[in-house]
C-alpha cells in the first residue's frame, strides 16, 4: 500500500509517467460503459435485437444477458478496425513514452471520430452545431466529441427504430390473422397472443431470422 502511494507522491520522472498509465487506464476503466454506449455500434445493435424479442412477444427469451453478450461480441467485431488504429496510433505510441497524453487524445479521436461521423445525419449534427454556437466544420475531425457524440447516439436511436419497425411489421400481420380467424370462430376469451406465438416462431426460424438480422446489422455498418 506504502508503495503504492509511494508511486503517486514520487517527483521521479520514471514514477510520475507511470503515475499518469495508472490515472489513465482508470480514467478508461471509469468510462468505458459510456463509451462503449454511446461511441459505438452497441447502442443501435442492442436497440434491434430487444426489437426481435418484443416483436415476437417471448417475454425473457433469449434472457437479457444474451441479449447483451451477442450485443457486446458485435461491437467488438464492428469496431475492431477502428479500435486497432486507436491502439497503434495512440495508446502504443503513448506507453512507449514517444507522444503526450494530450498528443494520444488526439490521435485517438481521429478514427472514433470518422466511425461516428460516417453514420451520424447531417440534420443531428447541425442541431447540435447550432445550439453550440459553432461554425460549420470543414471535415469531421473539425467537431468536437462532445458535439458529435450526442448527434450520433440519436442518429443511431432512429436508424434501430426503423429496423425496429421492418422487424415489426411481419409478426404484427401474423397478430392480425390470427385475431381475426378467433374472433370468425367466436373464440373472443383466447388470448391471440397465446395462438399467434409458435407461428411467429415458426416463422423467424424458417427465414432464418437471428442470420437475416445479424446480416442487416454488419451490411448497416
Amino acid at each position: 500500500m506504502n508503495e503504492f502511494v509511494d508511486l503517486f507522491s514520487s517527483s521521479d520522472p520514471e514514477s510520475v509517467a507511470t503515475s499518469v498509465k495508472f490515472l489513465l487506464l482508470l480514467t478508461i476503466l471509469s468510462l468505458a460503459p459510456g463509451i462503449l454506449i454511446l461511441m459505438t455500434s452497441f447502442t443501435r445493435i442492442l436497440i434491434v435485437l430487444s426489437f426481435v424479442r418484443t416483436s415476437l412477444a417471448t417475454q425473457q427469451m433469449p434472457p437479457n444477458q444474451i441479449l447483451i453478450g451477442i450485443a457486446l461480441f458485435l461491437t467488438f467485431f464492428i469496431m475492431a478496425p477502428t479500435f486497432e488504429e486507436v491502439n497503434e496510433q495512440a495508446l502504443t505510441p503513448l506507453f512507449n513514452e514517444e507522444i503526450t497524453l494530450d498528443e494520444a487524445y488526439e490521435e485517438a479521436s481521429i478514427p472514433m471520430k470518422e466511425f461516428m461521423g460516417k453514420h451520424t445525419r447531417q440534420k443531428d449534427l447541425a442541431l447540435f452545431m447550432n445550439y453550440a454556437d459553432l461554425e460549420a466544420p470543414e471535415t469531421i475531425q473539425d467537431v468536437p466529441l462532445t458535439t458529435l457524440v450526442p448527434a450520433f447516439a440519436i442518429s443511431e436511436l432512429k436508424t434501430a427504430f426503423q429496423m425496429g419497425f421492418m422487424i415489426f411489421v411481419p409478426f404484427l400481420v401474423i397478430d392480425m390473422a390470427v385475431a381475426s380467424v378467433l374472433m370468425s370462430m367466436g373464440m373472443m376469451m383466447l388470448p391471440p397472443v397465446m395462438i399467434s406465438l409458435p407461428f411467429k416462431i415458426l416463422l423467424f426460424v424458417l427465414v432464418d431470422g437471428w442470420f437475416l438480422i445479424t446480416k442487416s446489422l454488419l451490411e448497416g455498418f
